[in-house]
């Protein structure tokens, strides 16, 4: 542990700005399960004025430095749509690092705290990197593991320090993987083929012309879809708007399975490759020369691997026959482009640990867990 005073304070400047998006990168270069994603889209996610989470939603920035050097960061969070939702005095924190080191742990803790607490927040529920749409959760389990655009990374020590602040397990959420040899996508049995062969259900790719359209109907599917699924809080259309612009230089439209059912969308399944693998040395900078490999590789389909970050079925389907046979179908549809594409692994993730139907149709098609995500909690109150 490291002598001197450890001071925390609100990131208040560009240059606060620059450190708090810097400090991942030393904690974890040279780690096999970290690659830094772009400065660009960290400091666009960061800015109230660019991230339309800031349109229903309060927030802070804090850095812990001592002796002058940044060793730690942490925000809190108070979300309006979540507590119109829940109605429980829940605050979240979030984008969470720290060097190993209690005090600069319970000194972060503290600042997030007292911040939440003046915003009414009885409870404190995390990290959440803004929230539950975006970076969940604190790595505890793979940490060697490939590394996967949009899923956060810290060592084991993270955890540790956390526990020693009182803040104990609310939930875990899991990564699943699956890869080119285990890919074992169901293509008929009895009940696929009787549902597939009373032609109610259209599969199709996303039709770049109407990618707007498309992708928007996506994100309100997935609304829908998990919209009873724990601290879900749903997709404004600001920020469906938001995220149909982000996805779509990484958007291939045959990744992409639609669902329809009697001419509706019924169900969806993205998967989108994996921009951690394309920006692997560039330290997180697009230039002077970032950006020309950037797109030169996106445009070759060199990557091999992908991450599924959206997936679901309409509510109104759940426990039908119809619906069951929705996400086979749809994982099956999506196998032949996978391998079309020199794919060689797929990340599915999150998983609620208490999903069971979920997780019983991702081990049928030979996906396991690698990947264990935390979610923590701490009365404050």
């Amino acid at each position: 542990m490291s002598s001197g005073a450890v001071v925390v304070q609100p990131v208040a400047s560009g240059r606060d700005l620059d450190a708090f998006i810097a400090l991942p990168k030393r904690l974890y270069r040279g780690r096999t399960g970290y690659i830094a994603p772009l400065d660009l889209e960290r400091k666009e996610t960061l800015s109230r004025r660019k991230n339309p989470y800031f349109r229903h939603a309060e927030g802070e920035l804090f850095l812990a430095c001592r002796n002058g050097v940044v060793v730690g960061r942490i925000s809190a969070q108070f979300c309006r749509l979540r507590q119109e939702k829940y109605r429980d005095d829940v605050g979240h924190f979030g984008w969470l690092d720290t060097i190993d080191d209690i005090a600069v742990m319970r000194a972060l803790a503290e600042a997030a705290e007292t911040w939440l607490k003046t915003h009414g927040a009885k409870r404190m529920l995390g990290p959440f990197s803004f929230s539950s749409n975006e970076e969940s959760g604190l790595l505890v389990d793979g940490f060697e593991a490939t590394p996967m655009l949009m899923m956060p990374y810290h060592l084991p020590y993270q955890g540790r320090l956390i526990e020693a602040c009182g803040f104990g397990k609310a939930k875990d959420l899991l990564a699943y993987t699956v890869d080119k040899a285990t890919y074992n996508a169901v293509g008929s049995n009895r009940m696929l083929d009787k549902v597939r062969n009373d032609g109610r259900i259209r599969l199709r790719a996303l039709d770049m012309k109407n990618y707007k359209a498309d992708l928007a109907e996506l994100l309100t599917v997935f609304n829908d879809a998990w919209s009873e699924n724990w601290e879900m809080v749903p997709f404004t259309q600001a920020e469906i708007e938001a995220a149909a612009a982000s996805m779509k230089p990484l958007i291939d439209p045959d990744l992409v399975v639609i669902a329809e059912i009697d001419g509706e969308v019924g169900g969806m399944l993205v998967c989108l490759p994996n921009l951690l693998e394309a920006v692997r040395d560039l330290e997180g900078r697009l230039l002077p020369f970032g950006f020309a490999r950037l797109l030169w590789r996106l445009k070759r389909k060199t990557l091999k691997t992908a991450r599924v970050p959206l997936l679901g079925i309409r509510r109104k389907y759940h426990g039908t026959l119809t619906g069951a046979a929705l996400l086979p179908l749809m994982f099956h549809r999506l196998k032949e482009p996978f391998l079309a594409r020199g794919l060689e692994q797929v990340e599915l993730s999150w998983i609620l640990e208490d999903n069971g139907p979920m997780r019983r149709v991702l081990e049928g098609i030979g996906a396991k867990v690698y990947k264990t995500y935390r979610i923590y909690e701490k009365a404050i109150a």
